[in-house]
């Protein structure tokens, strides 16, 4: 009987991961691990993604993780980062791509705006462009510039594969976070464009579209000091038709799957991961 492990052909495999230091990203990297993968983390947040690896290199002696500083908004340090990461491993095989988020400084408070009724709720007016240009660069720019280092290796070796994190912002924008939803939205873009460009290299390219998961960015959104659901928050649930948040690990599988054997023909895709809530028009 074959094994699960030779079904998805991983075993022995390199990812290198971005954002690793964070919630979503960390989970995902520990998924790879249970599989036999090796995982190499890259986060801006140098002791905390160290900190990452080491308590996975705890967890899976078996493989090979480690845990580098690197910015994704940076050639040289993603460049940097790739020489030491050859030192550990003979080849890179995927690339995750997890560094984003949202910053308040991109989101208004106003859902809407109604002239008379919320002139003390900032708007679209009061966006500021230096947090803008910061959530589009993180997500987009932050995703592109890792694909141009790591993807080259790829692409010489002809196999390889990249994941993209996209949202549920990407098919419809959400109220109050127009930057966010605008950097979704080109990563899904740019995974099909990308899937096209490298079809014939070996090298596949897909994304996954998270849901409603509590993390550090979006938690001031969703529930109150107190831990419950804001006005916004208790929206989304309604919304949704499981009724809940995701669990991070309910991640895991579907990257997994995108990186795997399993999905040889598979390109240019990205899979909602979201409870129902693409699938729900309200009623």
């Amino acid at each position: 009987m074959i094994s699960t492990n030779q079904l998805l052909g991983l075993e022995g495999k390199t990812a290198v991961v971005t954002g690793a230091g964070g919630v979503i990203c960390s989970h995902i990297a520990r998924g790879l691990c249970q599989v036999g993968m090796n995982v190499m983390l890259l986060d801006v947040d140098e002791a905390r993604v160290i900190e990452k690896a080491d308590e996975l290199k705890s967890e899976f002696p078996d493989v090979i993780v480690e845990g580098f500083f690197a910015n994704v908004l940076d050639k040289r340090s993603l460049e940097s980062a790739q020489k030491r990461i050859l030192s550990f491993v003979d080849t890179i095989d995927f690339l995750i791509n997890g560094a984003g988020g949202n910053s308040p400084k991109a989101t208004t408070q106003a859902e809407q705006i109604l002239p008379g009724h919320n002139e003390d709720l900032t708007d679209f007016f009061d966006l500021e462009m230096d947090g803008f240009d910061h959530v589009f660069n993180l997500n987009f720019k932050g995703t592109i510039l890792p694909t141009m280092v790591f993807g080259k290796n790829m692409v010489e070796q002809q196999h390889g594969g990249v994941l993209n994190i996209s949202s549920m912002n990407a098919f419809r924008p959400l109220t109050k976070i127009p930057a966010y939803s605008a950097a979704k939205s080109s990563i899904n873009n740019f995974t099909q464009w990308l899937a096209v460009h490298f079809a014939k290299t070996g090298v596949r390219v897909n994304a996954i579209a998270p849901g409603f998961f509590l993390t550090t960015q979006n938690k001031f959104l969703l529930v109150d000091d107190k831990g419950n659901p804001t006005e916004r928050g208790q929206k989304i649930i309604n919304g949704t038709p499981m009724g809940r948040y995701g669990e991070i690990d309910e991640l895991v599988g579907t990257s997994i799957y995108l990186l795997s054997d399993m999905s040889k023909f598979v390109s240019g895709i990205v899979i909602p991961i979201d409870g129902g809530f693409s699938a729900y028009s309200g009623v």
